[in-house]
């Protein structure tokens, strides 16, 4: 922990806004407890790994500077209820924790029992942490708390689920990446009355809540739209594509999106590679496509923020990590 004053020196030197409370506990959690992998990355204003399944799946400990947003965006105050849906090793949970105090409760929700496993064995001496394996992010946890007034959430989500959202508190709130696979905006959804509002915290990089979505595999069909879809608004806000490109984009998308749901992935299911139906959608709409692959490779690896970063050599790091973080 010796490095951590430093990290959050270079924190707020980067324009990182760190409240004395999360500061506080910054300081006094050891990231160590958390993860199996080696923790100087973090210390670098990395994310660190703390899983990785047999099929090649990474759950990762979100970079500090990100830690700091979240927490900071969470208005946390002592005694408060939190629910975190999504594991990040128990770490997150566990400054949470801290700042709630002893009259405070977090729980934790993961749809990966590997996670929660991970979470439980790191906890075992915070009693007013509960975690406990959901479903699926879309079905409601049996006998879970009515209502709820803080709600954070560290994975990628398109939307908040009904059963969430509909339980959030008048003045409550939930902090969520939201968007696809290929980027999503940090959002402040807030009840206020009958209404949810949303503030736009921005854009951010997170991998998916659970652990199996990450696995590596072919990119399937509707994570191909997503990416199309990201790149066109991207190259259409710095009017690189014209009308006509934008058109074939757009109707690359729809078809992408048209594909049965259980089409093997090309290369697989005995079909053809030249026969396979996203690779003769993507062949036709070339013209289009193919100019713009400089771009989508590099929405394939986006330049992510390190604010608290010190000089840091990352030849170690690992294709297919997930990288919570702020896009510069």
């Amino acid at each position: 922990m010796t490095d951590m004053p430093a990290l959050l020196r270079r924190l707020a030197k980067g324009g990182i806004e760190v409240p004395p409370h999360v500061h506080k506990a910054m300081l006094e959690v050891d990231i160590a407890d958390f993860t199996d992998y080696d923790v100087e990355p973090f210390f670098a204003d990395r994310p660190i790994p703390f899983l990785e399944t047999d099929e090649g799946g990474i759950k990762t400990i979100s970079a500090p500077h990100m830690i700091a947003t979240l927490l900071h965006h969470l208005e946390l105050s002592t005694g408060q209820e939190i629910v975190v849906l999504g594991a990040k090793g128990g770490y997150i949970a566990a400054l949470i924790a801290m700042i709630v105090g002893e009259k405070g409760r977090v729980r934790l929700l993961d749809p990966s029992q590997l996670a929660v496993e991970h979470v439980q064995s790191r906890l075992t001496h915070w009693p007013t942490i509960e975690s406990r394996v959901l479903e699926a992010v879309e079905v409601a946890p049996v006998a879970f708390p009515g209502e709820l007034n803080r709600v954070l959430i560290t994975g990628q989500i398109r939307e908040l689920p009904e059963w969430l959202s509909s339980r959030i508190v008048d003045g409550g709130f939930a902090l969520a990446p939201l968007g696809n696979t290929a980027g999503q905006h940090l959002m402040k959804v807030e009840r206020q009355g009958d209404q949810m509002y949303s503030t736009d915290l921005g854009p951010v990089s997170f991998g998916p809540i659970d652990v199996k979505d990450s696995e590596t595999g072919p990119m399937n069909p509707n994570e191909l739209a997503d990416l199309l879809e990201l790149t066109m608004e991207t190259c259409e806000e710095l009017d690189m594509v014209d009308e006509d490109e934008a058109l074939a984009l757009r109707d690359l998308i729809v078809e992408l999106r048209q594909l049965p749901a259980d089409l093997p992935p090309p290369g697989e299911g005995g079909i053809p590679m030249n026969e396979h139906p996203m690779i003769q959608l993507m062949w036709n709409a070339s013209p289009s496509f193919l100019r713009l692959w400089p771009m989508l490779q590099m929405m394939l690896h986006p330049n992510l923020a390190q604010p608290g970063a010190v000089d840091w050599n990352d030849d170690d790091d690992e294709d297919g990590f997930f990288f919570d973080d702020f896009h510069r």
